[in-house]
């Protein structure tokens, strides 16, 4: 978007339609055009094409916009204060709304590795390892967990929740089912 100057309510609001309908639309048929998006957001055309010089700065904008719900996810599970569990499962259960709610701008690469959507990657990443050793240091993973790993495989876990087979369960029983597997493996979960 390339603005330095907040945006008007009403025209953050046009950037906030046509991001859902775009959403809506490249999750569906990825090949979407920017007039089948705009069509979808119930604007012009020209109107998409003002906010968002080409395709390539509309994903880019999506993917953004995610990471930004990332970091909002990951401050309300308050990682740095709440108690690891807690924390873990709160923000594990908001991940998952952000991932089955934003598929297409989650599965985004983020080739440009100065981009505003790597950067705040990075970010996502560091407070999740943060929270990864709070929970070893709180005695929720062994002493010798190697966290970065543990990052990794609680990724995993969340992906294979989101696009795992469909058994009815919400964001909040999956969440549950995650944060068991990564802390106590795959048999049993208390």
């Amino acid at each position: 978007m390339g603005a330095t100057r907040p945006l008007r309510a009403d025209a953050e609001r046009s950037v906030r339609t046509i991001l859902e309908a775009a959403e809506r639309v490249l999750s569906v048929n990825p090949g979407a055009s920017m007039e089948q998006i705009a069509e979808a957001a119930g604007v012009a055309r020209t109107t998409v094409h003002r906010r968002f010089a080409n395709r390539q700065a509309l994903v880019e904008a999506m993917a953004a916009d995610v990471v930004r719900q990332l970091d909002e996810v990951l401050d309300a599970g308050r990682p740095e204060t709440a108690p690891p569990l807690v924390a873990l499962h709160e923000i594990t259960a908001n991940v998952l709304r952000v991932k089955i709610g934003w598929p297409f701008a989650m599965g985004v690469v983020f080739t440009d590795a100065d981009s505003p959507a790597a950067e705040g990657k990075r970010r996502v990443d560091d407070r999740c390892l943060a929270l990864l050793r709070r929970a070893r240091e709180d005695g929720l993973l062994d002493a010798a967990t190697d966290l970065d790993w543990a990052r990794r495989v609680f990724y995993a876990l969340i992906g294979e929740a989101v696009h795992g087979p469909d058994d009815g369960l919400g964001p909040d029983a999956l969440a549950q089912r995650v944060v068991g597997t990564l802390l106590h493996g795959v048999g049993r979960v208390d």
